[in-house]
Order: C-alpha cells, then sequence, then structure tokens
C-alpha cells in the first residue's frame, strides 16, 4: 500500500495524500488526473470488456426465461463462482433482479429488470 501511495505521488508531485486531496477539491478535473497519472491502466480497461461480455451473456440467458444459478451455470459453461460473482453485481447495480423461490424452497431464480 505504501508503494503505491509512493509511486502516486511521484507522479503528481504532491508530497502527502491530504495534498493530494486538497488538489482534487480545489477543481482538477478527473481528465487532468488522468493525464497527470498516465490515463487508465490497461488491466482495468481489461476487466470492464470481461464484465461486458459476460453480463450481456447472462442478459441474453435471461431474457428467455428466468433461471436459477445452476441452471445459468450449464448454459454460459462458466464455473458457478464466477456466475454468482457476475450474477451478484448485475443484481446490485440493477440489472437483474431476484425472481420466485423454486418448489422446494432451495433455489432463487433471477431475471432481469425491465
Amino acid at each position: 500500500m505504501k508503494d503505491t501511495v509512493k509511486d502516486l505521488q511521484d507522479k503528481v508531485d504532491i508530497s502527502s495524500p491530504i495534498e493530494a486531496r486538497d488538489e482534487i477539491e480545489k477543481g482538477k478535473s478527473a481528465k487532468y488526473l488522468r493525464e497527470k497519472l498516465g490515463g487508465i491502466p490497461e488491466k482495468a480497461k481489461e476487466n470492464l470488456k470481461e464484465f461486458n461480455r459476460i453480463k450481456k451473456l447472462i442478459s441474453e440467458a435471461l431474457t428467455v426465461e428466468d433461471m436459477t444459478i445452476k441452471q445459468l451455470t450449464v448454459k454460459l459453461n462458466m464455473p458457478s463462482d464466477e456466475v454468482v460473482y457476475y450474477l451478484m453485481s448485475l443484481v446490485k447495480y440493477g440489472v437483474v433482479k431476484i425472481g420466485d423461490i423454486d418448489d422446494m424452497d432451495e433455489y432463487y431464480t433471477y431475471k432481469l429488470n425491465k
């Protein structure tokens, strides 16, 4: 953590995180700071592309019918932990919502939030 703070301080020529906060509060735009820090990291861009790809796959699967996590895992041919991660992210941001519970009270279905 200290290395990251030191790297940022070196890039923007600010001696402390408090001074960095003060610079931002003085009205420095996000564009200025992005240029000063060297732009958006490539890893962040790749992660966003992957998230959007999987979001599209889940959305397409849920347009046909409401599905459980197990059904999505089979349909998308993905590990269940990844399906849960992306599905819960989509629930958090309101793209997907929780549907009904099955007859055995074991699994929830998920559906698109229209």
